[in-house]
Protein backbone atom coordinates (compact mmCIF):
# COMPACT_ATOMS: atom_id res chain seq x y z
CA UNK A 1 0.00 0.00 0.00
CA UNK A 2 1.05 3.38 -1.02
CA UNK A 3 0.71 5.95 1.92
CA UNK A 4 1.60 10.01 1.94
CA UNK A 5 1.94 11.03 5.55
CA UNK A 6 1.74 15.13 4.90
CA UNK A 7 4.38 15.29 2.22
CA UNK A 8 5.70 18.35 1.16
CA UNK A 9 8.10 19.16 -1.47
CA UNK A 10 9.70 22.73 -2.29
CA UNK A 11 11.57 23.84 -5.54
CA UNK A 12 13.20 27.31 -4.70
CA UNK A 13 10.17 29.56 -3.24
CA UNK A 14 7.82 27.13 -5.37
CA UNK A 15 5.61 25.03 -2.88
CA UNK A 16 4.60 22.36 -5.38
CA UNK A 17 3.46 19.85 -3.08
CA UNK A 18 2.29 21.23 0.18
CA UNK A 19 0.99 18.68 3.29
CA UNK A 20 -0.15 15.74 1.08
CA UNK A 21 -1.54 13.14 3.10
CA UNK A 22 -3.72 10.05 1.43
CA UNK A 23 -3.46 6.03 1.56
CA UNK A 24 -3.97 3.43 -1.10
CA UNK A 25 -6.97 0.68 -0.80
CA UNK A 26 -6.41 -2.43 -2.52
CA UNK A 27 -7.38 -3.10 -5.85
CA UNK A 28 -8.28 0.31 -6.43
CA UNK A 29 -7.25 3.10 -9.16
CA UNK A 30 -6.75 6.46 -7.08
CA UNK A 31 -6.92 9.30 -9.30
CA UNK A 32 -4.81 12.63 -9.01
CA UNK A 33 -6.60 15.09 -10.91
CA UNK A 34 -5.72 18.80 -11.28
CA UNK A 35 -4.23 21.59 -13.78
CA UNK A 36 -0.59 21.56 -15.01
CA UNK A 37 1.32 22.67 -11.97
CA UNK A 38 -0.84 21.01 -9.54
CA UNK A 39 1.69 18.69 -8.39
CA UNK A 40 0.38 15.28 -9.48
CA UNK A 41 4.32 14.31 -11.50
CA UNK A 42 6.11 16.26 -7.97
CA UNK A 43 3.70 13.73 -6.08
CA UNK A 44 4.68 10.64 -8.27
CA UNK A 45 8.22 11.55 -8.45
CA UNK A 46 8.44 11.29 -4.55
CA UNK A 47 6.34 7.50 -4.83
CA UNK A 48 8.96 6.33 -6.77
CA UNK A 49 12.00 7.49 -4.63
CA UNK A 50 13.07 10.31 -7.51
CA UNK A 51 12.70 12.74 -5.18
CA UNK A 52 12.84 13.11 -1.55
CA UNK A 53 10.22 14.69 0.37
CA UNK A 54 11.09 18.03 2.53
CA UNK A 55 8.94 16.79 5.20
CA UNK A 56 6.76 14.08 6.05
CA UNK A 57 7.08 10.74 4.42
CA UNK A 58 6.23 8.51 1.81
CA UNK A 59 6.17 4.88 2.18
CA UNK A 60 4.71 1.37 1.16
CA UNK A 61 3.02 0.16 4.15
CA UNK A 62 1.37 -3.40 5.01
CA UNK A 63 0.32 -5.54 8.65
CA UNK A 64 4.09 -6.27 8.92
CA UNK A 65 6.28 -3.32 7.83
CA UNK A 66 6.66 -0.25 6.19
CA UNK A 67 9.29 0.58 3.47
CA UNK A 68 11.15 2.93 1.71
CA UNK A 69 10.67 3.47 -1.78
CA UNK A 70 14.29 3.75 -2.61
CA UNK A 71 14.83 0.32 -1.75
CA UNK A 72 15.54 -2.28 -4.10
CA UNK A 73 12.66 -4.41 -2.81
CA UNK A 74 10.35 -1.66 -3.33
CA UNK A 75 11.61 -0.98 -6.85
CA UNK A 76 10.63 -4.20 -7.70
CA UNK A 77 7.66 -3.95 -6.53
CA UNK A 78 6.36 -0.34 -8.36
CA UNK A 79 6.12 -0.09 -12.04
CA UNK A 80 6.29 3.96 -13.64
CA UNK A 81 4.69 5.23 -16.92
CA UNK A 82 6.76 8.51 -17.03
CA UNK A 83 4.33 11.29 -18.44
CA UNK A 84 7.34 11.63 -21.69
CA UNK A 85 7.82 8.57 -23.58
CA UNK A 86 10.97 6.37 -21.86
CA UNK A 87 11.79 4.48 -24.47
CA UNK A 88 14.58 3.25 -26.70
CA UNK A 89 13.01 4.25 -30.15
CA UNK A 90 16.28 2.55 -32.39
CA UNK A 91 15.45 -1.16 -31.01
CA UNK A 92 12.09 -2.69 -31.32
CA UNK A 93 9.55 -2.90 -28.92
CA UNK A 94 9.86 -6.83 -27.68
CA UNK A 95 14.00 -5.50 -26.99
CA UNK A 96 13.02 -2.26 -25.22
CA UNK A 97 10.93 -4.95 -23.02
CA UNK A 98 13.46 -7.13 -22.19
CA UNK A 99 16.31 -4.58 -21.35
CA UNK A 100 14.14 -3.24 -18.87
CA UNK A 101 13.01 -6.74 -17.82
CA UNK A 102 16.58 -7.28 -17.51
CA UNK A 103 16.56 -4.23 -15.39
CA UNK A 104 14.55 -5.99 -13.08
CA UNK A 105 15.99 -9.19 -12.95
CA UNK A 106 14.33 -11.65 -15.33
CA UNK A 107 16.33 -13.85 -17.14
CA UNK A 108 15.63 -17.22 -19.33
CA UNK A 109 12.00 -18.14 -20.04
CA UNK A 110 11.33 -16.30 -17.03
CA UNK A 111 11.80 -13.00 -18.94
CA UNK A 112 10.38 -14.19 -22.74
CA UNK A 113 7.02 -15.28 -20.87
CA UNK A 114 6.75 -11.17 -19.31
CA UNK A 115 8.01 -9.83 -22.92
CA UNK A 116 5.15 -11.94 -24.84
CA UNK A 117 2.59 -11.69 -22.16
CA UNK A 118 3.40 -7.28 -21.91
CA UNK A 119 3.41 -7.18 -25.83
CA UNK A 120 0.37 -8.89 -25.76
CA UNK A 121 -1.55 -6.63 -22.86
CA UNK A 122 -0.40 -3.97 -25.06
CA UNK A 123 -2.05 -5.19 -28.37
CA UNK A 124 1.52 -4.66 -30.00
CA UNK A 125 2.08 -8.50 -30.96
CA UNK A 126 2.44 -8.34 -34.33
CA UNK A 127 4.73 -5.08 -34.02
CA UNK A 128 6.55 -6.61 -31.68
CA UNK A 129 9.66 -6.78 -33.83
CA UNK A 130 9.62 -3.20 -35.49
CA UNK A 131 12.04 -0.76 -34.43
CA UNK A 132 9.91 2.03 -31.97
CA UNK A 133 10.69 4.77 -34.00
CA UNK A 134 8.11 3.64 -36.50
CA UNK A 135 5.54 3.00 -34.05
CA UNK A 136 2.18 5.81 -33.91
CA UNK A 137 2.23 7.77 -30.56
CA UNK A 138 -0.69 5.69 -29.21
CA UNK A 139 1.76 2.07 -29.65
CA UNK A 140 4.45 4.18 -28.05
CA UNK A 141 2.05 5.09 -25.19
CA UNK A 142 0.80 1.76 -24.96
CA UNK A 143 4.73 0.00 -25.06
CA UNK A 144 5.20 2.92 -22.26
CA UNK A 145 2.95 1.63 -20.28
CA UNK A 146 3.51 -2.23 -20.95
CA UNK A 147 7.49 -1.26 -19.92
CA UNK A 148 5.80 -0.22 -16.58
CA UNK A 149 4.58 -3.87 -15.92
CA UNK A 150 7.14 -5.95 -17.39
CA UNK A 151 8.49 -7.17 -13.51
CA UNK A 152 4.63 -7.86 -12.77
CA UNK A 153 4.39 -5.29 -10.39
CA UNK A 154 2.09 -4.70 -7.26
CA UNK A 155 1.32 -0.78 -7.43
CA UNK A 156 1.52 0.95 -11.49
CA UNK A 157 2.25 4.68 -11.21
CA UNK A 158 0.76 5.78 -14.38
CA UNK A 159 1.83 9.69 -14.81
CA UNK A 160 -0.52 11.59 -17.62
CA UNK A 161 -0.62 8.45 -20.30
CA UNK A 162 -2.92 9.14 -22.97
CA UNK A 163 -1.18 12.83 -23.54
CA UNK A 164 -1.05 13.64 -26.77
CA UNK A 165 -2.71 10.25 -28.61
CA UNK A 166 -6.03 10.12 -30.44
CA UNK A 167 -9.24 9.09 -29.05
CA UNK A 168 -8.89 5.46 -30.63
CA UNK A 169 -5.59 5.36 -28.51
CA UNK A 170 -6.80 7.33 -25.31
CA UNK A 171 -9.96 4.76 -25.27
CA UNK A 172 -6.97 1.29 -25.62
CA UNK A 173 -4.98 2.69 -22.65
CA UNK A 174 -8.68 3.15 -20.75
CA UNK A 175 -8.83 -0.54 -21.50
CA UNK A 176 -5.31 -1.55 -20.16
CA UNK A 177 -5.83 0.59 -17.05
CA UNK A 178 -9.36 -1.23 -16.16
CA UNK A 179 -7.68 -4.69 -17.02
CA UNK A 180 -4.97 -3.74 -14.37
CA UNK A 181 -7.66 -3.01 -12.06
CA UNK A 182 -9.14 -6.57 -12.41
CA UNK A 183 -5.99 -8.09 -12.13
CA UNK A 184 -5.76 -6.65 -8.36
CA UNK A 185 -2.89 -4.19 -9.33
CA UNK A 186 -3.18 -0.95 -7.50
CA UNK A 187 -2.71 2.07 -9.55
CA UNK A 188 -1.92 5.75 -9.16
CA UNK A 189 -3.51 7.72 -12.28
CA UNK A 190 -2.86 11.41 -13.15
CA UNK A 191 -4.79 13.35 -15.31
CA UNK A 192 -6.40 16.81 -15.96
CA UNK A 193 -9.05 15.04 -17.97
CA UNK A 194 -12.20 15.02 -16.18
CA UNK A 195 -13.43 12.67 -18.02
CA UNK A 196 -10.23 10.17 -17.63
CA UNK A 197 -10.93 10.64 -14.18
CA UNK A 198 -14.77 9.78 -14.01
CA UNK A 199 -14.46 7.01 -16.18
CA UNK A 200 -11.44 5.34 -14.53
CA UNK A 201 -10.99 6.21 -10.62
CA UNK A 202 -12.57 4.62 -7.55
CA UNK A 203 -11.55 7.49 -5.63
CA UNK A 204 -9.91 10.87 -6.68
CA UNK A 205 -7.95 13.64 -5.15
CA UNK A 206 -8.66 17.32 -6.37
CA UNK A 207 -5.04 18.63 -6.49
CA UNK A 208 -4.48 22.68 -6.66
CA UNK A 209 -1.18 24.42 -6.24
CA UNK A 210 -0.08 22.07 -4.22
CA UNK A 211 -2.59 20.86 -2.24
CA UNK A 212 -5.20 18.71 -1.46
CA UNK A 213 -8.79 20.20 -2.11
CA UNK A 214 -10.73 17.16 -1.66
CA UNK A 215 -10.27 13.17 -2.04
CA UNK A 216 -13.23 10.75 -2.49
CA UNK A 217 -15.40 8.46 -4.64
CA UNK A 218 -16.40 10.88 -7.57
CA UNK A 219 -19.90 10.73 -7.01
CA UNK A 220 -19.64 11.91 -3.42
CA UNK A 221 -17.46 14.79 -4.50
CA UNK A 222 -20.01 15.59 -6.79
CA UNK A 223 -22.66 15.40 -4.26
CA UNK A 224 -20.55 16.87 -1.96
CA UNK A 225 -19.15 19.97 -3.95
CA UNK A 226 -20.72 19.85 -7.52
CA UNK A 227 -24.06 21.87 -6.57
CA UNK A 228 -27.02 22.15 -8.89
CA UNK A 229 -27.03 21.32 -12.62
CA UNK A 230 -27.97 23.18 -15.21
CA UNK A 231 -31.31 22.58 -17.06
CA UNK A 232 -30.84 24.14 -20.70
CA UNK A 233 -34.04 25.54 -22.28
CA UNK A 234 -34.98 26.65 -26.26
CA UNK A 235 -38.52 28.04 -26.50
CA UNK A 236 -39.18 30.36 -29.25
CA UNK A 237 -37.60 33.22 -26.95
CA UNK A 238 -34.34 31.70 -27.43
CA UNK A 239 -32.17 29.34 -25.34
CA UNK A 240 -31.76 29.76 -21.67
CA UNK A 241 -30.12 27.95 -18.85
CA UNK A 242 -31.43 27.60 -14.98
CA UNK A 243 -29.57 26.43 -12.32
CA UNK A 244 -31.56 23.61 -10.42
CA UNK A 245 -31.36 20.56 -8.29
CA UNK A 246 -34.94 19.31 -9.40
CA UNK A 247 -34.61 19.81 -13.09
CA UNK A 248 -38.20 17.59 -13.97
CA UNK A 249 -39.43 20.24 -11.39
CA UNK A 250 -38.45 23.23 -13.41
CA UNK A 251 -38.87 22.13 -16.56
CA UNK A 252 -42.62 21.76 -15.50
CA UNK A 253 -42.71 25.55 -14.10
CA UNK A 254 -40.97 26.46 -17.38
CA UNK A 255 -43.79 24.49 -19.27
CA UNK A 256 -46.88 25.64 -17.17
CA UNK A 257 -45.47 29.56 -18.47
CA UNK A 258 -44.62 28.62 -22.60
CA UNK A 259 -43.95 25.82 -24.82
CA UNK A 260 -40.66 23.99 -24.63
CA UNK A 261 -39.12 23.18 -28.02
CA UNK A 262 -35.91 21.13 -26.43
CA UNK A 263 -34.32 20.61 -23.36
CA UNK A 264 -31.05 19.36 -22.01
CA UNK A 265 -29.94 18.80 -18.29
CA UNK A 266 -26.18 18.71 -18.20
CA UNK A 267 -25.66 17.20 -14.14
CA UNK A 268 -22.94 18.83 -12.30
CA UNK A 269 -19.27 16.78 -12.81
CA UNK A 270 -15.37 17.31 -12.13
CA UNK A 271 -15.25 20.02 -13.59
CA UNK A 272 -17.69 21.70 -11.54
CA UNK A 273 -16.32 20.19 -8.19
CA UNK A 274 -12.75 22.00 -9.38
CA UNK A 275 -14.38 25.34 -9.88
CA UNK A 276 -16.89 25.21 -6.91
CA UNK A 277 -13.50 24.17 -4.87
CA UNK A 278 -10.76 26.34 -6.80
CA UNK A 279 -12.56 29.23 -8.17
CA UNK A 280 -11.26 28.76 -11.35
CA UNK A 281 -11.44 26.00 -14.48
CA UNK A 282 -9.94 22.54 -14.77
CA UNK A 283 -7.72 23.76 -17.27
CA UNK A 284 -6.49 27.41 -16.68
Amino acid sequence: MLVFDHVSKCFGDLRAVDDLSFELEAGEVFGLLGPNGAGKTTAINMAVGLLEPDEGVVRFADEAFDRNPRDAENRRSLGLAPQSIALYEQISGADNLRFFGRLHGLRGSDLEERVAACLDFADLVDVGKKVVSKYSGGMQRRLNLAVAIIHDPELVLLDEPTVGVDPQSRNAIFERVEQLRDEGKQVVYTTHYMEEAQRLCDRVAILDRGRLMALDTVPALITAHGGPGNLVVRTGDGESRHETTDPLGTLAELQARQAVDHFQYLPPDLETVFLNLTGRALRD
